[in-house]
């Protein structure tokens, strides 16, 4: 009988042993993907390498495990302009350089056009490579003092609500409007609305940039107002690996010189492959991208989706 206790014994420890393996895979090496974007800081600026980057992945060090530049058969982008319908009648005098900046974009980008109307995102093109169709969809703003509820409603609506299930292009949006959240008008960092905003973009891949325009009515004219806007939009556009582009305190004389960086930027964007930690949930995972190279200006999202998520 003691015999048979034995072996029984040691047949268990076996098995655990086998399993234990099994368990352990849930802590391997994955992979994860972001759209990068690499600028020179003045002058032209070297041609980056795989070996120039650093990244870290949850704040440990991670292994490049891919680096192209999203250009040729890769160039695949789907670009959404998202107007504030609340904006100034005087965004009007802006449409031309915007019309033009959408049919100057290579045939590879498809351009939808939609307005921010009571929380949503209400297309009034849906994404398409018929460029001239999408410009010709940007009309004068309703100017209702209020009508979009919150910018930040319809940017989480537009990431939830994306109009197209291709994981393989990039996904990048030109937000216009004052950034101001009417349901916390004070400037809060951790605004639950923009951070709601910010983990619904990141989760769908999607770099967010913005030009600063004001509302209509009397909001607006706040200093106070006006600053929380811009600062609210800025996290935004850092923790997406976007852009926030504004002139002082007003409204800018012409945003052709915004639009113009902003075709740079699509120029110039790469797909980054790193290592992480393999877990059984979908998360995202805080990414940090740097280079060994002093001439160049990485933009890369804060956090981006693995797993399931990705």
């Amino acid at each position: 009988m003691t015999n048979i206790r034995i072996a029984v014994a040691i047949f268990a420890l076996g098995s655990l042993a086998c399993a234990l393996p099994a368990t352990a895979q849930q802590g391997d090496t994955g992979t994860a993907q972001a759209t990068v974007t690499v600028l020179p800081k003045g002058g032209e600026a070297p041609a980056l390498q795989q070996q120039n980057l650093k990244v870290k992945a949850n704040g440990k060090d991670s292994t490049v495990t891919h680096w192209e530049s999203l250009s040729g058969d890769k160039a695949g982008l789907e670009f959404v302009v998202l107007i504030d319908d609340s904006a100034r009648s005087s965004l009007g005098l802006q449409m031309n350089d915007l019309g033009k900046f959408i049919q100057a974009l290579p045939p590879t980008t498809q351009v939808g056009i939609a307005y921010m109307q009571n929380g949503r995102a209400a297309f009034e093109q849906n994404l398409t490579a018929d460029h001239a169709l999408a410009a010709k969809a940007i009309r004068l703003t309703n100017g209702v003092p209020g009508g979009n509820a919150s910018p930040y409603f319809c940017l989480s609506d537009l990431a939830k609500n994306w109009p197209s299930r291709d994981r393989n292009n990039r996904r990048e949006v030109l937000m216009i409007t004052d950034g101001v959240d009417r349901y916390n008008l004070r400037y809060d960092p951790d605004n639950p609305y923009l951070q709601a905003a910010i983990t619904d973009a990141q989760r769908a891949g999607i770099i967010v940039y913005s030009i600063y325009y004001r509302d209509t009515g009397r909001l607006d004219r706040s200093e106070y107002e006006t600053n929380a806007g811009q600062n609210l939009l800025m996290q935004l556009s850092q923790a997406t690996g976007g852009k926030l582009y504004y002139q002082g305190m007003s409204n800018p004389v012409s945003i052709q010189p915004y639009l113009e960086d902003l075709h740079k930027r699509f120029e110039n964007q790469y797909e980054l492959g790193f290592t992480v930690p393999v877990k059984a949930k979908p998360e995202l995972v805080e990414l940090k991208v740097k280079s060994d190279q002093s001439k160049v200006s990485i933009d890369a999202p804060e956090r981006v989706p693995v797993g399931a998520a990705q």
